[in-house]
C-alpha cells in the first residue's frame, strides 16, 4: 500500500509540475480547470468552474485520479520541497495563497517560479525550503530554486496540503477538483489526471 501511495503521489506531482512548465512554454495548449464535478463518466468529465460555466473535459484512456489531504504550516521544514502559490505584497515580498508539500521522491520536479492563474498576478514557486522562521502571523520561509532565493510569508490560515491516495469512487458530483488539462486547436479539452480533495479538503492549487 505504501508503494502504491508513493506512486500515486509521484504521478500527481509530476502532472501538476508538468502543467506549470507547459503553461510557460505554450499558454494556448495548457489550461487548469478548477471547480466542482457536475457529472462524470468513464470518458468525460464536466466541471462547474469558478465562474459558473460548465467545462467539458475528455478523459484520456489511461486517466488517473489523485487526492490532496490537509497538512499543517508546522509541517514545513528546511529541506522540504514545496509548491507555493503567492501574490506580491504591497509592502514588498510575497504572501502565500496556498502551499503544497511534495513527497520526498518528487524533490526537484518543475523547479522554478512561474506565472500562475489561481488569482490575477499570482505565481507558483516550486523550490526547496532553506529556512522556515516563525513569525507573528504565521511563518516566513526562504526557498531556493535554480540558484535563486525568494522569501514568502505564509499566514497561519493559508491552506497547506500534501498528496494523498484517492480512487475514482471519490469523484462524485459536487466534489471539488483541480484538473491540469490540454486544449486542442479545435477548442476541445482533455486530461489524464484529476486531483480531488479528500476528507473535505479542497485542492487549493
Amino acid at each position: 500500500m505504501k508503494r502504491s501511495f508513493l506512486s500515486s503521489a509521484a504521478a500527481a506531482g509530476l502532472l501538476v509540475a508538468s502543467a506549470v512548465t507547459a503553461q510557460t512554454a505554450n499558454a494556448a495548449d495548457s489550461i487548469r480547470v478548477r471547480g466542482t464535478i457536475a457529472s462524470i463518466s468513464d470518458t468525460a468529465l464536466v466541471v462547474k468552474t469558478r465562474d459558473g460555466t460548465d467545462q467539458s473535459i475528455t478523459l484520456k484512456p489511461d486517466w488517473k485520479v489523485s487526492g490532496v489531504t490537509k497538512a499543517s504550516i508546522e509541517d514545513i521544514k528546511p529541506g522540504d520541497y514545496v509548491g507555493i502559490a503567492s501574490l506580491p505584497k504591497a509592502q514588498g515580498g510575497d504572501g502565500a495563497l496556498e502551499v503544497l508539500i511534495f513527497p520526498a521522491a518528487m524533490k526537484g520536479t518543475g523547479e522554478g517560479s512561474y506565472a500562475w492563474d489561481l488569482k490575477p498576478n499570482s505565481s507558483m514557486t516550486n523550490a526547496t525550503v532553506a529556512d522556515a522562521v516563525q513569525s507573528v502571523e504565521g511563518r516566513t520561509v526562504t526557498v531556493e530554486f535554480q540558484g535563486q532565493e525568494k522569501k514568502i510569508d505564509i499566514p497561519t490560515a493559508t491552506p497547506v496540503v500534501t498528496f494523498a491516495e484517492a480512487t475514482k469512487a471519490d469523484l462524485k458530483p459536487g466534489a471539488t477538483v483541480f484538473v491540469p488539462s490540454e486544449k486542442a486547436a479545435d477548442g476541445t479539452v482533455s486530461t489524464a489526471r484529476i486531483v480531488v480533495g479528500t476528507n473535505g479538503v479542497v485542492p487549493p492549487m
